[in-house]
């Protein structure tokens, strides 16, 4: 699937106003600084749709992006930014948690991890929550260049042995991704096709 128009559609902090159309739709999330917004840059194929920071922690809302006039690519505030309030911490938890419960348009998560760390405590955590939840979600491993090709590799079995120790009966869809350099954009892409093509013949 080729990504031929992306457009920024509104910004909420309360899931009741985000879109009601009946549109497939995908949401983006991970810890600060993973590089969400450089992902969401590189796969529409747009150098400012979604704002970058050397700041992380910066998206504190959720963010509606109308892709191919078809479906919704959504952009949600990252987790685990240590210099966040505990204030603002509980309200971006319950934010993300009553979008992901009460969204019945979403179709599938995107947890993004970066591949050159070890699996992290919170990012099991929240996977864990999606699987109770019912919710059907793939991982984007992050920062792919930052790695050479066999390290790469590594690093990625090891996260996913990492996941069926700690009790994965089985691990979920993945993608090895590069912002700078482009790498995993088909992959992914033609993945949410896939999707909305299924989608799309269900409703018939």
């Amino acid at each position: 699937m080729k990504v031929k128009s992306a457009t920024f559609l509104t910004s909420n902090t309360d899931v009741a106003k985000c879109p009601q159309e009946p549109l497939p739709e995908y949401a983006f999330i991970g810890r600060s600084n993973v590089g969400k917004s450089s992902l969401i840059n590189m796969l529409t194929h747009q150098k400012h749709l979604a704002k970058t920071s050397g700041r992380p922690g910066k998206t504190q809302l959720i963010n509606h992006f109308l892709i191919n006039g078809d479906w919704y690519l959504v952009d949600l505030p990252g987790y685990g930014y240590a210099r966040a309030s505990k204030k603002d911490k509980a309200a971006f938890q319950k934010l993300i948690e009553r979008y992901f419960r009460e969204r019945r348009q979403l179709l599938s998560a995107f947890v993004l991890v970066d591949v050159r760390h070890a699996p992290q405590p919170m990012d099991l955590t929240f996977m864990e929550w999606l699987t109770n939840a019912e919710i059907p979600f793939s991982i984007v491993f992050t920062k792919a260049d930052k790695l050479k090709p066999g390290a790469l590799e590594r690093h990625t079995a090891e996260y996913l042995q990492a996941m069926e120790q700690a009790g994965w009966a089985e691990t979920p869809p993945y993608f090895v991704t590069s912002s700078a350099s482009g790498e995993g954009k088909e992959a992914l892409l033609g993945y949410i096709g896939e999707i909305n093509v299924a989608f799309r013949a269900s409703q018939r």
